[in-house]
């Protein structure tokens, strides 16, 4: 979330990109309190950025900042954006945004640039082998 400030310059990005694509500024929401949608797995979501025009969801923006701690950290954040995409699209085929056609879903993180957070990172294949692995490795 934006709470800390560490996103909000790539939110007023994003929200500029959006309103230069032709959105009024008027319905691209950044506020907390005017970016909760509803989920199906919880009951609403506090995104980033949501841009709403008559009632219809057209875009929705989550953004994160990572600054050390990488190892587990990243995992968590990378679970988090996950879970709440599957939450978002399966709200969105229950019918939770009306009439809405499919909104764009973004979700951007931003890590510190340090040796740490490019490591590869080491794998446990005990029952099973990894079949992808990074090019980095």
């Amino acid at each position: 979330m934006t709470g800390g400030g560490h996103c909000g310059e790539f939110v007023r990005l994003v929200r500029n990109l959006i309103v230069g694509g032709g959105i009024p500024d008027a319905r691209v929401f950044t506020a907390r309190r005017t970016t909760d949608l509803p989920g199906y797995f919880r009951a609403t979501k506090d995104w980033d950025l949501l841009a709403v025009v008559d009632g219809t969801l057209l875009a929705v923006v989550g953004l994160k900042s990572q600054v050390g701690s990488f190892g587990n950290n990243f995992n968590n954040r990378t679970e988090e954006a996950i879970g709440n995409a599957t939450d978002l699209w399966t709200a969105y085929r229950e019918g939770a945004f009306k009439f809405s056609p499919r909104p764009w879903l973004g979700y951007f993180m931003m890590l510190e640039d340090a040796p740490a957070s490019t490591r590869p990172v080491g794998v446990r294949e005990q029952h099973f082998k990894v079949t992808f692995r990074s090019t980095a490795q």
